[in-house]
């Protein structure tokens, strides 16, 4: 029989740290992002064509530069955000800046 605090140690769960997690945002000229992960990954979304060719759906009032610059980290999800509970996926866009520096912003946000 094994005792009480042998079975404690053993079932501790290890959380696995996803690279996705955003850590920093800064809005800069032309309506693009300048994101870093906790990986220290960094790059640009660009999202200019998004908000402004077609329908951006929720995303319509980040054609005003104002409230496109209220950007912030939601710390508790680790991803992009506006008020409003507008958001970006992060791992989405975190593939695309891995593998080439840059998101251009498109329908799967």
């Amino acid at each position: 029989m094994r005792s009480a605090s042998t079975t404690k140690k053993n079932s501790r769960t290890r959380v696995k740290r996803v690279p996705w997690v955003v850590v920093s945002v800064k809005p800069l000229p032309d309506w693009t992002l300048l994101v870093q992960f906790v990986d220290g990954t960094e790059g640009k979304v660009q999202m200019k064509s998004f908000l402004f060719e077609g329908k951006a759906g929720v995303f319509e009032p980040l054609r005003d530069r104002a409230k496109f610059e209220e950007v912030y980290v939601d710390a508790e999800a680790g991803c992009v955000a506006w008020p409003g509970d507008l958001d970006l996926a992060p791992d989405a866009m975190y593939e695309d800046i891995k593998a080439t520096g840059r998101r251009i912003a498109g329908g799967s946000l």
